[in-house]
């Protein structure tokens, strides 16, 4: 059964970026696609524990700030060294211009 959270507002994240998210103490990532799509994923790398909020969005990309391990955030594939883990994800909706993320 989906626990959806109320996220934030759709016009919080601005397109190819990334904004953080907390709920009971577990960092989360959201991300708006060049295409106006939204996705969620844990907000830690895999990699070092680093917090992604800060890193760089790149078309379907996030790069880690620390050490510039990338991520394909609608997915959590990563895109080479030095992630050797893939990143968690999260179903998003949008309802009435909020986002909401299914954290089970």
């Amino acid at each position: 059964m989906a626990t959806w959270i109320e996220a934030c507002g759709a016009d919080d994240v601005d397109a190819e970026d990334v904004i953080p998210f907390e709920h009971d103490g577990h960092p989360y990532a959201i991300y708006r696609s060049p295409a106006d799509d939204y996705h969620a994923t844990d907000g830690w790398c895999t990699h070092e524990q680093t917090l992604l909020k800060d890193g760089l969005v790149m078309g379907h990309i996030i790069e880690c700030p620390k050490h510039n391990g990338r991520f394909d955030y609608r997915t959590g594939e990563g895109k080479g060294a030095p992630i050797c883990v893939n990143l968690r994800t999260y179903p998003v909706k949008l309802e009435g211009g909020t986002l909401y993320i299914d954290v089970d």
